[in-house]
């Protein structure tokens, strides 16, 4: 038998309500997960489902009104703000659907913005390399396609050699085609740098690729599924 890894992440109980009284909004119901250091996840989900507010709780850039969510042992809705800004900066990277680039500054100056806050940085050029932007690391913004643009900001994000990568909708605004090229960049680094991988889509096909996948609806987690074998991105049926 395959040796069980270690838990990047475990929740108990993990709950966000927004407001108070008849008008509070229950974006996270009592959620109980694990996920093991290094997969790559896939959470699935409509609209409103709590995919984003799950994400930003195990991001360290929301809490949680009560429950546990527990980073390698420490108690991400107990921390203290410094505690939670020093977690980010350590072991987080976030890839966002939008994406966030500076647009006076070259593909290897947006790189480089964030490697300036880490302990242990890439070299800008090497993470441009490993999601194959070298070529074009002197280009600004403007100058890049979507997809390229999206791969900047996949760069920038694993720059900081973060221990959990977290992914917000990262194909949301292309093309299948070069939605594809982003998430076969994701999966590529998963397996080179062992980040432990989550990634928030609409898109069902998606779940192929991943490791473990989480279903949520009306702020719950309904069900989670775990792949005895991954697809590549290329053989993914839209």
């Amino acid at each position: 038998m395959t040796p069980e890894r270690p838990l990047a992440f475990r929740t108990r109980s993990l709950s966000k309500v927004y407001g108070e009284g008849p008008t509070a909004v229950h974006a996270l119901r009592a959620v109980d997960l694990e996920i093991p250091r290094g997969e790559l996840v896939v959470l699935l989900g409509p609209s409103g489902s709590g995919k984003s507010t799950l994400l930003n709780i195990l991001g360290g850039i929301d809490r949680a009104t009560s429950g546990e969510a527990l980073f390698e042992g420490a108690d991400l809705v107990t921390m203290t703000d410094r505690g939670l800004t020093l977690y980010r900066r350590r072991h987080v990277g976030f890839v966002f659907q939008f994406y966030n680039l500076m647009p006076s500054l070259t593909a290897a100056e947006n790189v480089e913005l964030v490697a300036e806050i880490a302990e242990t940085p890439m070299n800008a050029i090497e993470a441009l390399d490993m999601v194959g932007l070298k070529d074009r690391a002197r280009h600004f913004p403007s100058e890049l396609s979507g997809g390229e643009q999206q791969r900047v900001a996949i760069a920038r994000a694993i720059a900081k050699r973060p221990s959990v990568l977290f992914c917000d909708e990262p194909t949301g605004a292309l093309d299948i085609k070069t939605g594809v090229g982003v998430l076969k960049a994701l999966q590529s680094l998963n397996e080179t740098l062992g980040a432990t991988t989550l990634i928030i889509t609409h898109a069902a096909a998606t779940a192929a690729i991943a490791d473990r996948v989480l279903h949520l609806a009306d702020g719950a987690l309904r069900k989670v599924d775990v792949n005895a074998s991954k697809t590549s991105p290329e053989a993914l049926v839209w």
